[in-house]
This record gives C-alpha cells, structure tokens and sequence, in this order.
C-alpha cells in the first residue's frame, strides 16, 4: 500500500470462519454491472448435466473491481513467470445453450 504524505497507517484485522475458509469450486463466472455495482456468480457446472448451481455471488463498487482486476492481473503474471503460461483451452461454455 502506498503510503501518502498525509495519510495515517492502519492496520485492518481479518478474520475468516471455518466455513468459508474451506472455499467452493467453480469452474464458471457470469459478469453483470449496472452504473454502479458489478455483480460476479461464480458457478459450478458438472459434465453431463443440464443444470448448474451458483456457488457464490459477489456484489461490489466499479472502483473495487477494477482494483481487483488489476490485482488478479498482476497475480497471474507473477503465477505464470514462476509456473509457465496457463493455457485456457476450450472457452466456457455457454449456459444459455442449457435453457
């Protein structure tokens, strides 16, 4: 964190319960903003199955997106110089082709 001539530290204390600390998976995420909030689901698709489950939905400000896009960037560009380029294969698939 950047540090401004005028601006106080401060510390902010986490903390993360054993329920989410154990995460879910997903293998899809579906976008949607309107002027001022994005919203993600993030999605679990099994093979075979006409159905998918929304595993989470994170709402949040057009400015925290950005800065958290520009965080995961920068994540996968430290992750791919220490473990080779992530291949992205096959796009996902489309969820509208299940209706």
């Amino acid at each position: 964190m950047e540090n401004r001539p005028n601006q106080k530290e401060f510390k902010i204390e986490i903390a993360l319960d054993d329920e989410i600390a154990q995460g879910v998976y997903s293998n899809l995420a579906l976008i949607n903003h309107s002027e001022n909030e994005f919203i993600i689901d993030f999605i679990f698709i099994q093979p075979q199955q006409p159905k998918a489950k929304v595993r989470a939905r994170i709402i949040t400000s057009p400015r925290h997106i950005k800065r958290f896009a520009m965080a995961l960037s920068d994540n996968i560009a430290k992750y791919e110089s220490r473990f080779g380029v992530i291949e992205t294969g096959n796009p996902s698939p489309d969820p509208t082709s299940y209706q």
